[in-house]
């Protein structure tokens, strides 16, 4: 009898690369949930075996979703699937009751290995009698649910056959989804980095990705506030057919108590220019080798510079208004639980890098 599974991700490239992780000899019924409200309605209405659920989502996150099945009695086995990689969140989610946590990418072995140790799969002796296929025909207990099912008569098994289109519940991966989801995997190893240095927890956000022409680069930053002063650092970063710059934003109230929380006794521009230094040496550094790794580049990055101080976001980054070139943005907001304190990383990636992208993209659909 097929296994029922629900993979909950907001990101149809993370749902797609999960599905595909699954032991491709494995008897399994998958379905598919975009958010933690979707997924919730799905597990009231029907029994699960297991859950596979991503924590950074809109309308309820993972620990909601968590929360939820605790307070409810579901009877489902949950693993976390994650690029918020913090020990902090590991605990916060096996406190929850998950089963494990497991970071982003997945691993198709590290997933197997998973499956054995719980005694939900079991080689060969789970073998379907058929290649696993996306339905496109809803199902009858739930007329709004996509399934890939392992249940089709057939005389070999193959891996699960995943179609780029909105079709099947995986969904379909446009560029700005592809590239929210490579952010959310690097912004993960860059909390995680950050979280060590201080002690504490770092909020993660959804990355947000968006076009924008240079001049119009302050409208990424959309928690600024207009009558609040920001410093800034930046660095440029280049590689095979990709290039663009990371721009590290603090409000100037958020460095002074960035450098009470480092240890700094001083104040002053000397200790605020340090502090800025420092924070983007960790979160460029580990962001960008995140990023880059999922692209299979090695990127290399230029000098950090000091853009300014004391300025408003507009007059910052006033330097990008002499070009029409439009950008690929993406902008990440990191804030430190029980602190008021937070940053903005803007990546930007040149128009020329677009043509790269589409190519990454296009393999991860074939």
């Amino acid at each position: 009898m097929a296994l029922r599974i629900l993979i909950c991700d907001d990101s149809a490239m993370a749902r797609k690369q999960m599905a595909r992780a699954l032991p491709a000899d494995w008897a399994m019924d998958v379905h598919f949930a975009k958010h933690g409200v979707d997924a919730l309605s799905q597990l009231r209405g029907q029994e699960w075996d297991l859950l596979f659920l991503d924590l950074n989502m809109p309308e309820l996150d993972g620990y909601g979703v968590l929360e939820a099945i605790a307070q409810e009695d579901l009877p489902v086995m949950t693993v976390v699937v994650s690029g918020d990689i913090q020990p902090e969140a590991r605990a916060r989610v096996l406190k929850l009751g998950a089963l494990e946590f497991i970071r982003k990418p997945t691993d198709p072995e590290r997933i197997a290995a998973l499956l054995q140790d719980y005694g939900i799969y079991r080689p060969d002796e789970d073998a379907p009698e058929s290649a696993p296929e996306i339905s496109s025909q809803p199902t009858p207990e739930s007329p709004s649910t996509e399934t890939l099912s392992t249940e089709t008569p057939s005389s070999e098994t193959t891996a699960p056959e995943i179609q780029p289109n909105d079709a099947d519940g995986a969904g379909s991966v446009d560029l700005n989804g592809y590239l929210q989801e490579i952010a959310n995997v690097a912004m993960g190893q860059a909390s995680d980095l950050l979280a060590r240095l201080l002690g504490t927890f770092i909020r993660q956000p959804i990355p947000k990705v968006d076009r924008l022409a240079r001049s119009e680069l302050y409208m990424a930053i959309s928690a600024a506030d207009d009558s609040d002063t920001y410093s800034a650092v930046c660095q440029g970063f280049t590689g095979a057919g990709l290039a663009g710059e990371a721009l590290l934003l603090f409000s100037d109230s958020s460095i002074q108590n960035m450098a009470s929380l480092l240890g700094y006794r001083d104040s002053g521009q000397t200790v605020a220019i340090e502090v800025l230094m420092d924070l983007s040496g960790i979160l460029f550094g580990a962001f960008l080798k995140g990023f880059g790794t999922q692209l299979n580049l090695s990127l290399g990055l230029g000098h950090p510079t000091l853009l300014g101080q004391h300025q408003r976001i507009n007059e910052l980054l006033e330097y990008h208004g002499q070009h029409q070139e439009h950008l690929l943005c993406i902008e990440i907001r990191y804030e430190i639980e029980g602190h008021d304190l937070h940053c903005d990383l803007l990546v930007v990636l040149t128009e020329d890098s677009v043509p790269f992208l589409e190519q990454s993209l296009q393999y991860l659909s074939d």
